[in-house]
């Protein structure tokens, strides 16, 4: 790809995660196109539906949040809370198009390592229970996920989980 056509990928990918993060999936392309500073053609190179865009936002969403995982972190505890925290933040962007946008096979298992090292990190600091695995909070996260197609409140919800992980041993 040439640099100016990879400049103006990334613009677009940036104007639809405001703009999806602000009004939702209803965001008309061509408002996508102007806060991006291109030409709707441009849009539709990179991206030939909206769904191919938002899978875009979303795979790069999920990118990025399994990276800040690797970042150190003086509390274990508090760095799992703070990624199923993105991870509920994920779900509730895309609730209205869960069914349809999935991440790629090697994100999600790049999202399990992630959660499941984080896990591990909190539970040798004895601030997390230890009989959770990272399946355990996967199929968590997985309900709540679903739960926001009945009405459920992602951060009632989300304190339930974060509550229910922690440890009553004392570190």
């Amino acid at each position: 790809m040439r640099a100016d056509a990879a400049r103006n990928r990334e613009k677009v990918l940036e104007a639809a995660r405001e703009l999806f993060a602000a009004q939702g999936y209803d965001v008309p392309l061509d408002e996508i196109a102007a806060k991006a500073g291109v030409g709707p053609g441009t849009v539709y190179r990179h991206f030939p539906t909206k769904q191919a865009l938002f899978q875009a936002v979303t795979e790069t969403r999920v990118a990025a949040m399994i990276a800040s995982a690797a970042e150190p972190a003086e509390d274990p505890k508090q760095a799992l809370f703070v990624f199923l925290g993105r991870m509920a933040d994920e779900a509730a962007v895309k609730r209205d198009m869960s069914d349809a946008i999935t991440v790629s096979p090697e994100l999600r298992k790049g999202l399990h390592a992630a959660l499941g090292e984080l896990l591990h990190n909190a539970q040798k600091a004895g601030t997390v229970r230890t009989d959770v695995t990272a399946t355990d909070l996967v199929v968590l996260m997985k309900g709540m996920l679903q739960s926001l197609h009945e009405g459920g409140n992602p951060a009632v919800l989300l304190e339930i989980v974060l509550t229910g992980l922690q440890s009553s041993r004392k570190p």
